[in-house]
């Protein structure tokens, strides 16, 4: 039992490093505003149009960043989702016989 345990600890760590490799993406105005993050919820990148830049006052561009964000970080939660979900149903196979299932 032990070992199952260590082996799922294992997967766990594993599905986090692949999730820091995947970039998920939240975008605004048509990409005018665009946020690149990892599956991890770790934003990288931010880029913003240089003309709509110009033109966006700041109270617009700040909820419309916010959106960009938040955006990106809803598609995290459901790359991250997806993984742990195959990962879960992997690990209860193999845990199946445990509990006599």
């Amino acid at each position: 039992m032990f070992d199952k345990l260590m082996a799922a600890q294992q997967k766990a760590d594993e599905i986090k490093k692949r999730l820091d490799t995947v970039s998920v993406f939240g975008e605004v105005e048509g990409g005018a505003i665009r946020v690149t993050a990892t599956a991890n919820k770790a934003v990288t990148a931010i880029t913003i149009d240089e003309d709509f830049y110009k033109q966006a006052d700041k109270e617009a561009l700040e909820e419309l960043l916010l959106t960009a964000v938040n955006k990106a970080l809803q598609q995290a939660d459901q790359v991250s989702a997806v993984e742990m979900q195959a990962a879960t149903k992997d690990m209860l196979g193999g845990l199946g016989g445990m509990f006599g299932a």
